[in-house]
């Protein structure tokens, strides 16, 4: 089953799994990082126990602000008991994510597939 809204495409995996990806090259103005977080806010409170694989396919730059709304969807997945996981992230981006550490609190691979696996 697939959905989409204006900023993310939405896919329900047979494995349960929601995954997203971004509709967007570059997520860095604030109106758009805001209507993104919004909108996996709402597909994330839609589910019990929500398994969220995010991919990052499409995204060619992403700005410290998005950082930040990917921290706080985050905070919401774990809060009720999921997982959250990064795919796809190209290099310069993923430079980003070690400059800031957050490498570290991420779950982050490489493939869709990958991801996948330890749901």
């Amino acid at each position: 089953m697939s959905a989409g809204t204006a900023r993310i495409n939405v896919r329900h995996r047979d494995s349960g799994v929601l995954q997203i990806g971004f509709a967007e090259k570059r997520i860095s103005d604030a109106l758009v990082i805001q209507q993104i977080g919004e909108e996996i806010g709402k597909a994330v409170d839609a589910e019990t126990k929500p398994r969220v694989l995010l991919s990052f396919r499409n995204v060619d730059f992403l700005s410290s602000a998005a950082l930040s709304m990917l921290i706080g969807v985050n905070t919401r997945v774990k809060s009720k008991g999921g997982k959250l996981r990064l795919a796809e992230i190209k290099a310069d981006i993923y430079q980003m994510f070690k400059i800031t550490k957050l490498h570290s609190l991420f779950d982050i691979h490489d493939s869709v597939e990958d991801a996948l696996k330890g749901f």
